[in-house]
């Protein structure tokens, strides 16, 4: 693999020679910081290599004053390497590291890069237009823009013409404002990502920290770098406290939860009016799903006294419902539509499981599924199903709802038994047990659907599908949470049972 090759080759110390020349070509430093990033991802061994020395030429990069947009950039894939490394930093460090790299993220995750695209733009136009009022002044003092050379001796008795070359004319084009532009949406493209890993990452288990810690790297690393920790031991970064404590003191929620929001109109007006920088509306898209995938990652990690509170969550339930709902195109668009039904979902469960009421209507759920269920994505149509699990089993213990539960039940039943993927099966049949698990309403629900008898048709299929296509197409983790819902199925069934004899009889 091309890390193992990086590792074999001794390419670090390289390349840290070029992020060393950040103050004086940023174009290498920021190439080389890509480099960094992708190379120290899930690779222990390049660890090892990282001293003191090294640390500190990313120390410096991380904290450089901001001349440009470019600058941005480079401190947002240091932090990302960084954040990489987090295994060889000493526990008395952790604390103070982390809120380094989250100081960084929160401060590019501020800038508005609507008003950043617009104003580059801007500038862009106004250096164009100077450059070429400049040429015509220089043209007109000239002749019109043409000069007689008198030396063109072939063509005798005529004036040889040729254009006047002006300076401008020897320089290359210059995109600079076009790069500004694009490198803070890369930032902040790059700053949502870091976040999410922050937000997913495992810890290391007991014996990997025993080996790091009783190992000569980690011993040489402690002696030369970050000397004031010298003789602690070094311990798993604690997510709960450190990352926790982060997230909030940054602000991160808040600049997340901004960031959701659809990409500004005026920008995307701009850009598609011009070729070169019609790319840019792409990338304020995917700002836009990232931020959202983000979101699903602290609403689900975050306790919701972090979050601001039950009023907080309300608003941005409301929020990305006009999100949703402001694009009638949203189905077609599945990268959109599978990050915010994953924000939606974890939103819906979260307030559920605190007794939050929802703010989305079952009419407008019931759209975003019945939209979803036809996509392409596995991971859209596992997340609408989820929501209307999570919806009904709250209708289920409200009065006057029967209607809407007979509505969601056939609609999951439908996805149970038709979808092509088991994983979808397995996601539907979970929902279902979960709005029809209790509940006066519910009950009857289940019974005018006629749930029991469906259910009872549909699990031999069911087990004959997991026997016939579970091995081939499904991964252990997926066969292990199948082999779940098809015992939950039996037990469920011999539920609905004494359900349907006890309102029938």
């Amino acid at each position: 693999t091309r890390p193992s090759i990086f590792n074999k080759e001794g390419c670090l110390e390289i390349v840290l020679q070029y992020l060393r020349r950040f103050p004086t070509s940023i174009d290498l430093a920021v190439s080389v910081a890509y480099c960094l990033q992708t190379v120290t991802e899930d690779n222990p061994e390049l660890l090892k290599s990282f001293d003191g020395t090294a640390l500190r030429v990313l120390e410096s990069a991380l904290l450089c004053p901001v001349a440009s947009m470019e600058y941005i950039l480079l401190k947002t894939l240091v932090a990302g390497t960084i954040w990489n490394l987090k295994d060889i930093i000493p526990s008395k460090s952790q604390a103070e590291i982390i809120n380094a790299i989250l100081g960084a993220l929160s401060e590019v995750l501020g800038m508005n890069t609507g008003n950043m695209v617009i104003q580059m733009k801007e500038a862009e136009t106004q250096r164009l237009k100077t450059a070429a009022e400049s040429e015509d002044i220089l043209a007109n003092a000239n002749g019109d823009d043409l000069v007689e050379d008198d030396e063109m001796e072939e063509i005798p008795h005529k004036r040889k013409l040729r254009r006047k070359t002006f300076i401008s004319d020897l320089l290359p084009p210059t995109d600079k404002e076009l790069r500004e532009a694009m490198a803070l949406l890369t930032a902040q493209q790059t700053a949502l990502e870091v976040i999410v890993n922050m937000c997913c990452s495992e810890d290391p288990s007991d014996d990997e920290w025993e080996e790091l810690s009783s190992s000569d790297e980690s011993e040489a690393f402690m002696e030369n770098s970050f000397s004031e920790c010298s003789g602690h031991l070094m311990s798993p970064l604690c997510l709960s406290h450190e990352i926790h404590s982060a997230l909030t003191n940054c602000l991160i929620p808040e600049k997340v939860f901004e960031k959701t929001s659809s990409p500004n109109s005026v920008a995307v007006d701009i850009c598609s009016k011009n070729p070169t920088w019609k790319p840019l509306i792409r990338k304020m898209n995917t700002i836009q799903c990232r931020a959202l995938m983000c979101l699903q990652s602290l609403v689900s990690l975050l306790d919701i006294d972090h979050l601001g509170g039950a009023p907080a969550l309300q608003t941005l339930a409301q929020h990305l419902s006009q999100i949703l709902f402001s694009q009638p195109d949203f189905a077609k668009h599945d990268d959109f539509l599978e990050a915010i039904s994953s924000a939606l979902r974890a939103l819906l469960q979260t307030m559920a499981s605190k007794n939050i009421p929802q703010c989305m209507t079952p009419e407008q759920l019931m759209t975003l599924c019945r939209e979803g269920i036809h996509s392409s994505s596995i991971g859209v149509r596992v997340n609408v199903v989820s929501i209307l699990g999570i919806t009904g089993s709250v209708l289920a213990k409200d009065d006057g709802t029967l209607d809407t539960l007979k509505t969601i039940g056939c609609f999951l039943l439908e996805v149970a038994t038709k979808d092509p993927s088991l994983v979808v099966t397995g996601e539907a049949l979970d929902a279902l047990f979960d709005v029809f698990a209790d509940g006066e309403a519910a009950e009857k629900a289940s019974v005018q659907i006629k749930l029991l008898a469906a259910l009872k048709e549909f699990q031999p299929v069911f087990k004959m599908k997991i026997r016939k296509e579970g091995r081939g197409k499904y991964s252990p983790d997926q066969l292990c949470v199948l082999d779940n819902v098809k015992m939950n199925l039996r037990r469920f069934i011999a539920y609905q049972e004494t359900v349907e004899k006890r309102l029938t009889s």
